[in-house]
Formats: structure tokens, sequence, C-alpha cells
């Protein structure tokens, strides 16, 4: 198998353990939808990843975001990079070992945004009053819910770090990118189907745009950008292990 030109042809032949992640997040995105519009239940709200103090969090949502997708274009190029890197390195591995990776860094992914997130919830809450903190952590999810918030500046954004849930694939997708630069650093990805880049660079470049927007912190940007960069350090630190034993 020549791994130097890579190039995504179709859809035509998928490995198992992708052919099975693929249906289950379009299962998950199709019953979110569903939910939502006949019984006016919102599913990230029971399966999204929330801060570990929030009323709604539940330890299998470290398994459980990673199926969750907040859109149509979410999910599409989630899945996309699913099945262009990881058709490829299942083969590679095998399903057992493929599965092990694409879990391990997507609750890795989960366990960097957790812990980012805690750092910043304690620089916000040393702006508010212990009544403060607790009426947020009381009463917050159920304002959120409602499609509102504080007016104290303060108080929404850490009610927004609370109770506003992860989801997606994102970071065990990134975590598949990491794994592929290392194992084919010379293999040439298609920008957009027309612009070759070798996997290495492409893996550096993709890497430094997330930890440059992860610092920077935009609030009007709402992507995980620390859980992306937690799936490849994840990743990474497998691979490696793997390799030396």
């Amino acid at each position: 198998m020549n791994y130097q030109q890579f190039r995504p042809t179709g859809f035509r032949i998928l490995t198992p353990v992708v052919k099975n992640l693929l249906i289950l997040n379009g299962l998950f995105f199709l019953a979110t939808i569903t939910f939502q519009n006949t019984f006016r239940i919102d599913l990230t709200r029971y399966l999204g990843l929330h801060y570990i103090s929030s009323e709604n969090f539940s330890p299998f949502q470290f398994v459980s975001y990673m199926f969750m997708h907040g859109g149509m274009g979410h999910i599409f190029f989630n899945m996309f990079a699913l099945w262009m890197f990881g058709k490829t390195l299942e083969e590679v591995w095998g399903p057992k070992r493929f599965l092990t990776y694409y879990l391990v860094t997507g609750i890795g992914a989960a366990l960097i945004q957790m812990s980012v997130t805690f750092f910043r919830i304690q620089s916000v809450e040393a702006m508010l009053s212990a009544e403060l903190i607790e009426t947020v952590y009381r009463e917050g999810s159920g304002i959120l819910h409602r499609g509102m918030n504080y007016s104290n500046e303060a108080m929404a954004k850490l009610n927004l770090m609370i109770n506003t849930p992860t989801v997606g694939a994102s970071g065990a997708v990134f975590g598949l990118l990491l794994a592929f630069g290392m194992m084919f650093p010379n293999a040439l990805i298609y920008l957009y189907f027309a612009i070759p880049i070798k996997a290495k660079w492409f893996v550096m470049i993709y890497g430094a745009i997330e930890l440059y927007s992860g610092i920077a912190n935009n609030p009007a940007d709402n992507v995980a950008h620390f859980a992306h960069l937690g799936g490849m350090i994840f990743g990474f630190f497998l691979i490696k292990y793997w390799k030396r034993n």
C-alpha cells in the first residue's frame, strides 16, 4: 500500500470500526433532532459533556459527548475526517487497537478541556462573592435552558463555563490526525481536493492554530480548542507508549 499519495476517493470502502462509528454518530445526530422537534427534549443537556460541578454532569458524558454534534456542518466535517484518516489507521492497527486509540484520545480530550475550564472558572470566581457563585451553581442551568443568562458579566461567563456542554468527535478526530501525521509524515493530504501538503506539516500547522485559538480565548468562539489539543496530546503519548512496548 502506497501511503505517500493519500487522496480521498470516495465512501466505497469502510473498515469495520470506522463504519460503526459513522453509523452511531449519524444515529445520535438524528435522535437529537427528533427528540428536540417531537418531544422538546434536548439530548445535548444529558449526553453532552458538562463541567463536573454542573447539576447536569454525569460520568458517562466523557464518552457520550463524542457522539453528539452541534449541527450538520459540525458532524459532516468530523465524520469526513474520521473516514479520511481512520480507515488507513484501522487497516494498519486493526479494529481493537484503533478503537482503543479513538476512545482514549476522545476521553483524553475531555479531560484536558475539563482541566482548562477548571482554571478559567477559578479566575472568574475570584471576581464574585460566595453568594453569587452559589446562585450560579444553584439556578444557572435552568436559566440557560430558557435561553437567558445573567446581566452580571462575570456571573454570565461563569454560568456558560459550568453549564454549556462540550460536544463532538473533534478531540478523537484530532487524535487520528496526529496519528496519521506521525505514522505517515510524508503522505500527501489534498486540501480542498487540490492543494497538496505533507501530513507532518498539516498536523503542525493545525496544532499551532488550535493552540493560538485556545490561548486567545475569544468570547465569540465556541470551539473547544483545548479539547482538540487534548486529543493530539493523548494520541502522541499513546503512540509513543505502543512503540516503546
